[in-house]
């Protein structure tokens, strides 16, 4: 079944209409249309939206970036809207950074230039980071474990099963009934990566790719594949002597569609993998931050200590910011939001959502401490359109809201030295040095 390969990027309209083809909208069979359709459905029940039906012909997709495969063979991959009309090179790039980092992955890359010269789709990258950590860890040695096996055999080896030799019909007391130890590699580890593998072998299209996992698999042709992929997930060892498996394990995952939400499982079992992109941007801001502050600053995320009221003598509405900073003298908040800030429309309120600013309302007051209010902030993705911090809106009685703009190609927090972030010596000169011209604009606005 040949395949065919759609790019688009957040908010794209799919339809079954001929169209001229582009990354904001794209032509889709109808058989994929109607399984986005269901698929949909399926994210609604369980309180999700992947994309909004507007009408019978056309769908419009929403925030969710990664890969999807229908099974009619159509691949869509789903791009950040970050870049107006950028190669694709450079969104995946970015998309490929931000899953790293937020699923703590160490992807293993020949060198700085193998970054530059990147292109392939999601898909295909997944896959191919996968094989090369498989190749690695059967060049150290895959782990064998010993199995109980009883059987009957001619001969006496290892513990006679007295029981079942004495149940031996007359015919047959010839024959031994044995108990022993087989070492042997078929253990929940090496199941899930056989599967995988199978996986990878059936969906690739790169040729370096069906090289190496058809090479994988015939060292590997002794294991079972996995036949229960939850229950041999939930068997994964992390014992040190298994350290080495562990790198392997979120590809293996990401591979075996464990990171879909729940209403995508079902017996379609393409390569398939969606992330939610705010999520993505929240975990990523929150990894640079940990980075990047002062080793006296104390980072919390998702903190859930205040709560909005008080009714009958119990809590009402807890308040998580994504973000609290804590050192001795100051306290900051600082929520994510992956949104389009446009400073070229100040009459629509820069595109900044109300309910944003009455939620930060709340939590600077509800997050005081010791009388004191704290910073807030409000981080966006930086584009085009949004190159440097706005003026401090004012609540009034000393409370201030910033916006800042996050740049995730040159990974800087533009305008953190306005809020007094306490970042590392090393990465305020290294910021200040590289952005100077717009950090001098902001400071004198």
């Amino acid at each position: 079944m040949s395949k065919e390969h759609i790019v688009i990027r957040e908010y794209a309209c799919l339809t079954t209409e001929k169209i001229i083809p582009s990354l904001d909208m794209a032509q889709v069979t109808p058989s994929a249309f109607d399984w986005l359709c269901r698929l949909s459905a399926g994210f609604s029940r369980n309180g999700a939206t992947l994309l909004q039906v507007e009408d019978r012909r056309s769908l419009k997709w929403d925030s969710y970036v990664g890969v999807l495969e229908t099974p009619c063979g159509t691949r869509i991959e789903i791009l950040p809207k970050t870049h107006d009309e950028g190669p694709l090179a450079e969104s995946r790039r970015l998309l490929c950074k931000l899953i790293q980092h937020a699923l703590n992955l160490k992807p293993r890359e020949a060198s700085p230039a193998g970054l530059e010269l990147f292109d392939a789709p999601l898909s295909e990258w997944v896959m191919g980071q996968f094989l090369g950590e498989l190749d690695l860890l059967i060049k150290r040695g895959v782990r064998f474990e010993y199995q109980r096996v009883e059987e009957e055999q001619p001969y006496l080896r290892g513990q006679l099963n007295v029981v079942a030799q004495m149940r031996q019909p007359a015919g047959r007391q010839h024959r031994f009934q044995l108990r022993h130890d087989v070492f042997l590699p078929n253990r929940a580890e090496n199941r899930l990566l056989k599967l995988a593998l199978e996986h990878v072998a059936n969906a690739t299209g790169d040729a370096s790719n069906w090289r190496l996992a058809n090479e994988l698999r015939a060292i590997l042709a002794e294991v079972p594949a996995s036949r229960q992929a939850s229950n041999d997930f939930a068997l994964w060892s992390r014992d040190r002597l298994m350290a080495h498996y562990q790198p392997i394990r979120p590809w293996c995952e990401l591979i075996l569609n464990q990171y879909m939400p729940l209403a995508v499982s079902g017996n379609w079992q393409g390569i398939s993998m969606l992330f939610p992109m705010e999520r993505l941007f929240e975990r990523y801001v929150e990894g640079w931050l940990r980075r990047t502050l002062s080793p006296d600053a104390v980072l919390t995320a998702q903190s859930a200590d205040q709560y909005l009221c008080h009714h009958a003598s119990r809590r009402m509405f807890c308040l998580k910011p994504d973000l609290l900073i804590d050192t001795a003298e100051q306290r900051w908040i600082l929520d994510t939001k992956w949104k389009r800030v446009d400073v070229a429309r100040p009459e629509q309120n820069y595109g900044l959502s109300q309910g944003d600013f009455y939620q930060l309302f709340a939590y600077g007051h509800k997050y005081c401490r010791n009388g004191e209010l704290p910073k807030l902030v409000l981080i966006y993705p930086a584009w085009s359109g949004f190159q440097q911090a706005l003026p401090p809106f004012e609540y009034g009685g000393s409370m201030n809201l910033w916006v800042l703009p996050f740049d995730l190609d040159a990974d800087v927090l533009k305008g953190h030295e306005l809020v007094g972030l306490p970042l590392s010596k090393a990465l305020q000169t290294k910021a200040l040095s590289s952005n100077c011209e717009s950090h001098g604009e902001v400071a004198a606005i």
